[in-house]
Formats: C-alpha cells, sequence, structure tokens
C-alpha cells in the first residue's frame, strides 16, 4: 500500500520470516490464537487509519502551497510532536500561506495575529476589565485563545510583546493578574519571521527561539511550480476545507509519542547533541531541552513516513530544522554567525558521526 509519505510500512504479522509462505488467514487453534490475531487486526487497522489521515493533511495543504513538500511535512511535524514552528524566509515564498494553509486543514479554532512594533501583551493574550455591575474585575481572552495561532511577521514586533508569549509556548498558559488561564488543546503557534538582516526587525532573543521545535524555511519555487502558480492551479489557503478534526490531531500527536526509538540511535542523538557542545565552531551547544525537541520531532517524522518505530533518516532529517537554531557560531573577534554557518556546523557533526548500524 502506498500514501503520500511513499511506501507505507509492511504491516506487522504474526508470521516468522520462515513462514512467510503460509496462508495470511487460517483458523485459530485456541482462544489465545484468535485473541492474538484481533489484537494484529486491530493493530494494522489503526495503523492504515493514522497514514490516511496523515495523507489527507498533506495532500490538502499542498493544494495551497505546491512544489514543497518538505517544508509542508516539516510544518506537519511540528504540530505531531507538540511544538510550535518558525517559518523563515524573504518575503512573498508562501510564509504566511504554509501556516494558513494548516490552520485551515484541520478543523479548529484558527487566529491570526499581525505583529507590528505598536503591539502590546495585552493585545495577545487579553486583559482584565472592570465590571461595575460584579464589582470585579473579568478577564476578556485575546486571540492567543485558540487552537493554533499564526503569528505573522513575529519579529516586527518589541521584544516586551514577543515575551509575552514565552510561558504560552512552553507551559500552554497564560499568568494576567492574579490568574492563571489554561490555553485549549492543541495548542500550536506558526510563526513566520523575515531575514534579520531585512530593516525594521527586532531579532527574537534566544531564549525565545528555544521555544520554537522547529526552524524551517520554503525558498523559491521551480520553474515548472511557479508556471502553474501563475496560470492559477494552487487553491487559495482560506478556501481549504478541514480534512481533520481536533480529536484527531490529538490522537495522531499521542501516536506520535508512542514511536518506538532503539538505544543505538538514542546514543547516536546523544553523540550529536554532546559534539554541538564541545566543537570549537560552535560557542554555545544544545541544550537537554533542545535533545528532548529533536527526539519528539524525530519521532513524529517516523508517524509521517508512516512508521511506528524510528530509523536513522529521522534524525537525519530532522537536526537542522530542530537544532540549528538553538546553538550560536563563535567567530573572530567575538563575531556571530547566522543561519548558514549555523546549519553547516550541524550538517558537519552529523556527517562525522556514526550512523548505528
Amino acid at each position: 500500500m502506498s500514501s503520500a509519505f511513499g511506501p507505507a510500512a509492511a504491516p506487522i504479522s504474526p508470521l516468522s520470516p520462515k513462514d512467510a509462505s503460509l496462508p495470511l488467514i487460517s483458523t485459530p487453534k485456541t482462544v489465545s490464537d484468535a485473541a492474538a490475531s484481533a489484537g494484529h487486526a486491530a493493530s494494522d487497522g489503526a495503523a492504515t487509519a493514522v497514514r490516511q489521515k496523515l495523507a489527507a493533511l498533506l495532500a490538502n495543504m499542498e493544494l495551497a502551497i505546491m512544489g514543497k513538500r518538505e517544508a509542508v511535512k516539516l510544518t506537519m511535524v511540528g504540530l505531531l510532536a507538540r511544538g510550535h514552528v518558525l517559518i523563515e524566509d524573504v518575503p512573498g515564498v508562501g510564509k504566511t500561506t504554509l501556516a494558513r494553509a494548516l490552520a485551515k486543514s484541520i478543523d479548529c479554532e484558527f487566529r491570526r495575529i499581525q505583529f507590528t512594533p505598536d503591539l502590546l501583551p495585552s493585545d495577545v493574550m487579553g486583559v482584565s476589565i472592570f465590571d461595575q455591575k460584579e464589582g470585579r474585575f473579568k478577564f476578556h481572552c485575546g486571540p492567543l485563545f485558540a487552537n493554533v495561532i499564526l503569528a505573522d511577521e513575529i519579529n516586527r514586533t518589541t521584544p516586551r510583546t514577543q515575551s509575552a508569549l514565552l510561558e504560552a509556548m512552553n507551559e500552554a498558559q497564560v499568568s494576567i493578574d492574579q490568574g492563571t488561564f489554561p490555553l485549549p488543546r492543541p495548542f500550536v503557534v506558526l510563526a513566520t519571521q523575515n531575514p534579520q538582516e531585512h530593516q525594521g526587525t527586532y531579532p527574537l532573543p534566544e531564549s525565545q527561539l528555544d521555544r520554537f521545535l522547529l526552524r524551517i524555511g520554503i525558498g523559491y519555487p521551480s520553474r515548472d511550480d511557479e508556471r502553474s502558480v501563475l496560470r492559477g492551479a494552487h487553491q487559495p489557503a482560506s478556501d481549504l476545507e478541514p480534512v481533520v478534526t481536533l480529536d484527531e490531531i490529538l490522537q495522531l500527536q499521542r501516536a506520535a509519542a508512542q514511536v518506538k526509538v532503539a538505544d543505538g540511535l538514542l546514543d547516536y542523538a546523544l553523540a550529536v547533541v554532546t559534539e554541538t557542545r564541545s566543537s570549537p565552531l560552535v560557542s554555545l551547544g544544545v541544550s537537554p531541552r533542545g535533545a528532548k525537541a529533536w527526539f519528539r520531532a524525530a519521532q513524529a517524522h517516523a508517524l509521517a513516513e508512516g512508521r511506528a518505530f524510528a530509523v536513522p533518516d529521522d534524525f537525519k532529517r530532522t537536526a537542522i530544522p530542530a537544532l540549528a537554531h538553538r546553538i550560536s557560531i563563535g567567530g573572530p573577534a567575538g563575531l556571530r554567525g547566522g543561519r548558514t554557518d549555523a546549519e553547516r556546523a550541524i550538517s558537519d557533526i552529523l556527517e562525522r558521526t556514526p550512523i548505528p548500524e
């Protein structure tokens, strides 16, 4: 069976390799055999349902953003791993479209926040207003209280407002005045950002960047894809219909957390993380939180590929999106490298680290 993610993983069979020639359907001899057969059938059915839902989500998003499967899939990975995604690229390549396509593909509460220099924290989180009839302050929720948040051009607002997102992104709650208010589940922030060399931007602090599970780019389309866009072959993201529900997203997130990771792969990931802390090119290595984020991203990537277990490729393909924005590159005279230097450093470490057999 194939899906939009490529060949689907073969269903787990109770037969050993030497019994591969035996018929797959047989009459159980005992009650325990019947229970085992039913368990395998249920497991295979659940795996098929997961692949179908993920394939539908991917296909629906690609109606709006064409030729960027890797960026679309990584955005899905961030959602499955219960993380937040920073989409960073030059203006006009589809950052907002990608974020909106994901939000519109889910039957959920969606809010877009346009970040500007004059935006205040209360404009994002909400504000307490005195109710004269009840004689007390009542909290009025801001646009942050939704399932999917599109934080458009997040680096065009001041650090004060950027920091208002810290607690929300890390703990899915906000604290205002004397109260703490939980955010709905699932909760995911899809933020877009223009590169820092463009005028009118405020660089995100390291503590803010670390809250994003992944940082991804989109890039310019190929000639054929851009021709299709000019011909109007794509569908506006605002016209997309939901293909998954909130409950299904929560189920997919639980399935991603249950993806198996072998001890050898875990040692491989730890070796890469440790190397970022000892490399002479890196002045600030990956933190334990960053290592955990990479682990979750690899699990989600495996699920997106239709597997219930991780392989080395899951870690390698998520390494740069999950780790590059968490390190600092030290240069001569205290100068810091940019995004390209950080990604190159992670790539070099991956090449030097032996892959487990």
